[in-house]
């Protein structure tokens, strides 16, 4: 069965999650920067700004994809 993917709030949890996930994909769309996690059983997006991102991906604990 098909999940939907689910949208994290926190910059904590988003941190949190990086731990086990597989992948992080980076999505710049203009002033909006969309990171979605891909673990084994979910995919979690995340958007913020571009200085918010840059500072997240250095903390996180998984491969980073640009698209």
């Amino acid at each position: 069965m098909f999940k939907l993917p689910k949208e994290i709030f926190s910059e904590e949890e988003f941190i949190k999650i990086s731990d086990r996930a597989v992948h992080c994909r980076v999505i710049r769309v203009k002033d909006i920067v969309k990171l979605k996690l891909r673990t084994k059983k979910s995919l979690y997006t995340f958007k913020t700004d571009p200085g918010s991102a840059e500072r997240l991906l250095r903390d996180v604990g998984c491969d980073i994809i640009e698209l």
